[in-house]
């Protein structure tokens, strides 16, 4: 059942008869009440009031795979090639990586809404319909994991600068690839590796980021978040898709050619934690220290009391935490 027509003419926030929206997508008003309980199905909130018809509570800027192509400045029709835009999915980085596995180099996938959305150690990402951003990017890599170091590093970057541009302020970086908004979490990232560790691979770059997150969805939140909504202004979906799509694109290519280091500076100055004490969990046990940085593999590096140690962001999923 294809919802998307539905969800399109109902966008506007404003009421449409069933007949008169049967009449526009081609198919009788029982179709329309059966896709609707579908729409609520996957949890979107729609009114639906006797004489009047359907609505939803506010307008939705839905995303748009011709409006993103046409405001991306990646090649238009390459990108086109490789290009999956869903309604609901379970999971956008389980997409990309099939798409892996399939023999492609590189996918991009983007849905409005994940019922099996997924971060980093285990943690479930909540994923309310056509509000924030679901977004997996697959790329291929010639030289095995170690040339990898840095990479979440980077992404979370991208990540800054497309919302430094669209005139956010209040943004910050968390070790190893969290982006915070003044103090809570934003985005995270997410990446899963397909293919040899010692040589050509698939990295699938997944991006969580939080536009408009509901009341009831962040209630399912284990942690304290920040979304975009929160910060005022116009938010067009479309723009930060096309905006991150452009900046992986441009700095993936120089990313393959010299690694985190030119970008070690500029993510320091980001690290809301630079100079504070801290607790770090991984592998090793816990670990107390002063933030000192990051190493050109983006490893952390920590002013312990045995001096400084340098920790891995794959180390057992390390959690940086405040002391």
């Amino acid at each position: 059942m294809d919802l998307y027509p539905l969800l399109y003419s109902l966008a506007d926030g404003n009421f449409h008869s069933g007949e008169t929206l049967g009449k526009n997508l081609g198919v009788t008003r029982t179709a329309i009440w059966k896709q609707a309980n579908a729409l609520k199905a996957l949890g979107v909130e729609l009114h639906s009031v006797t004489g009047k018809g359907y609505r939803l509570p506010e307008p939705m800027n839905l995303l748009s795979r011709e409006q993103i192509l046409a405001t991306s400045q990646t090649d238009r029709e390459a990108l086109d090639k490789y290009f999956d835009l869903h309604l609901s999915i379970g999971s956008t980085n389980i997409e990309a990586m099939k798409k892996a596995q399939a023999g492609y180099s590189r996918y991009l996938v983007l849905a409005e809404h994940q019922s099996q959305g997924r971060g980093r150690r285990g943690r479930t990402w909540v994923s309310p319909l056509g509000k924030n951003l679901y977004f997996s990017l697959m790329w291929s890599f010639q030289n095995g994991v170690s040339a990898l170091e840095g990479l979440s590093l980077l992404t979370a970057l991208v990540v800054v600068r497309a919302l430094q541009k669209a005139g956010f302020a209040g943004l910050g970086l968390k070790w190893p690839n969290d982006v915070l908004l003044n103090g809570n979490k934003l985005a995270g990232i997410l990446l899963e590796i397909n293919g040899d560790k010692t040589g050509p691979c698939q990295v699938v770059i997944g991006i969580g980021l939080n536009i408009n997150m509901p009341q009831s969805a962040g209630a399912e939140i284990d942690q304290p978040y920040a979304d975009l909504a929160a910060s005022g202004g116009m938010i067009n979906r479309n723009w930060i898709a096309a905006a991150l799509i452009d900046g992986l694109h441009t700095e993936l290519e120089k990313f393959v050619v010299s690694g985190f280091a030119p970008y070690r500076q500029e993510w320091e100055s980001l690290d809301v934690y630079r100079d504070k004490e801290v607790q770090v969990q991984s592998g090793a046990g816990i670990i107390r220290g002063v933030v000192a940085g990051v190493d050109v593999g983006g490893a952390l590096l920590l002013n312990t009391s045995s001096g400084i140690q340098a920790i891995s962001g794959g180390e057992v999923f390390p959690s940086l935490r405040p002391v």
